[in-house]
């Protein structure tokens, strides 16, 4: 179990709580590459108790294999037919306009009742930290009003904006719930930065990640770090890295560096398209 709950974040919690009473549609943002994982069992108790229905949107879908981003929206559709999960799901980048302008007309189709002149469509922006609510509440804007960033916990108030057409947006801060129970969602947290570096050691979280990309990516791995991957394990990955890329420390093998070049190519995108868990993980 991995507790990560900085003080600011029950304040955000609050807070949001208090603005739900307030909005028409939710529109949780998740990372592609791990969908359940990312999505935090607070917010989606937070909106059933509002009964606001919930647009999914799985970002930075131009970094998950998308044949297994097709099965997770496969996995959500199914979930929204049932009238205790009301909602859509949709895949995005955003750095791609064209799909993130997608999603005003999505949430429109959630909230009928709310008609363009007398009463605007209020859409809120949730989510964990760092899946990117603040760059899609930009993209949808056309301009940088919130500020972004790779660490976790950027934003640290909410604001709400006029999207114009009769729609107003308001982005929240990342919300993270007190103990994340089960263990793999807390390395795959970690491994795509949803939270802290001080939560996990980075060679563990590492490690975690090489055994996952040894199982499904194998040829990405081979060739990004140009090794025979044959036999290899989590350890002898990070050795390998270590040598490809001049990791020494001390005449030693430095294995925390390597393990740091391992995340950093992950999370850039530079090993190639990954994800971490696929719907039958959550059914298993």
């Amino acid at each position: 179990m991995i507790q990560w709950f900085p003080g600011h974040m029950t304040a955000a919690r609050k807070k949001a709580a208090e603005t739900l009473a307030r909005v028409d549609v939710v529109i949780e943002v998740l990372d592609a590459r791990l969908p359940e994982a990312s999505a935090n069992p607070m917010i989606r108790a937070l909106r059933e108790f509002r009964q606001r229905p919930c647009l999914k949107v799985l970002n930075k879908a131009d970094l998950a294999d998308s044949g297994v981003t097709r099965a997770w929206l496969e996995f959500y559709r199914a979930q929204a037919d049932t009238a205790r999960h009301p909602g859509k799901a949709v895949a995005i980048s955003c750095k791609k306009p064209g799909e993130v302008a997608r999603i005003p007309a999505l949430c429109r189709q959630l909230a009928p009742h709310r008609d363009e002149l007398a009463k605007p469509l209020r859409m809120m922006i949730m989510g964990i930290p760092n899946v990117g609510k603040s760059t899609l509440m930009n993209a949808l804007l056309k301009k940088r009003v919130a500020a972004v960033g790779n660490e976790p916990a950027v934003t640290k108030s909410q604001q709400t904006l006029d999207l114009g057409r009769g729609m107003t947006l308001t982005d929240t801060p990342g919300l993270m719930w007190p103990k994340i129970e089960r263990e793999a969602d807390g390395y795959m947290l970690a491994a795509s930065h949803a939270i802290g570096v001080n939560a996990v050691p980075v060679e563990e979280v590492a490690l975690f990640l090489a055994r996952i990309l040894l199982t499904r990516h194998a040829p990405l791995l081979a060739s990004r770090y140009r090794c025979n991957l044959e036999s290899m394990d989590g350890v002898a990955l990070l050795e390998a890295i270590a040598k490809c890329r001049g990791c020494r420390n001390k005449g030693q093998t430095d294995r925390e560096k390597a393990a740091q070049i391992l995340l950093t190519d992950y999370r850039s995108g530079a090993l190639g398209r990954v994800s971490l868990e696929r719907p039958e993980d959550r059914i298993l």
